[in-house]
């Protein structure tokens, strides 16, 4: 046998990725992480709104507590207070848990009250441009649901609140 077949015939059992082939590949994976990226991010932040529906749920059921005793509902300042200081308060939190929404009661009256949770800045809820904010109103008895990132308009449903 040739010395130069020899080198020929090894050349073609070589196996192996050119520096073409590898590049092609990395561009397919960004291609791929550039689309999903953003539909993963998408999916984590309307995960995490289940944290201030949970917070404006449990404010709401504070509230009730609170005008059985009372006669009218509490308003912001009686949020963190525990239900045993002076003066008695909700006990409720005024972040959520992991602290990506801060909560606020407005509007509070003997009839109503509004209850928002917005999304803190510096944290991934921040980007959540269609529901930045989500906010739950009593008035004369009738729940109605906002969200957005401005000013919340009120109705019997919302996107933001679809389960």
């Amino acid at each position: 046998m040739k010395a130069g077949s020899f080198a020929h015939a090894r050349r073609e059992t070589a196996s192996g990725f050119t520096l073409v082939e590898l590049m092609i590949a990395v561009v397919i994976v960004a291609l791929l992480a550039s689309i999903a990226l953003p539909s993963f991010m998408d999916s984590i932040r309307k995960s995490r709104r289940s944290e201030a529906f949970a917070a404006l749920s449990a404010v709401q059921q504070a509230q009730e507590r609170w005008r059985g005793n009372h006669g009218s509902y509490a308003g912001n300042g009686q949020l963190t207070a525990s239900p045993g200081a002076a003066p008695p308060g909700l006990g409720q939190l005024a972040t959520t848990k992991s602290g990506y929404y801060g909560i606020a009661i407005a509007d509070e009256s003997a009839t109503g009250y509004t209850v928002t949770a917005s999304a803190k800045d510096g944290t991934s809820q921040a980007s959540d441009t269609a529901c930045r904010q989500l906010g739950v109103r009593m008035a004369g008895g009738n729940l109605s649901y906002a969200g957005g990132s401005g000013d919340l308009a009120y109705s019997p449903t919302h996107p933001c609140w679809a389960k």
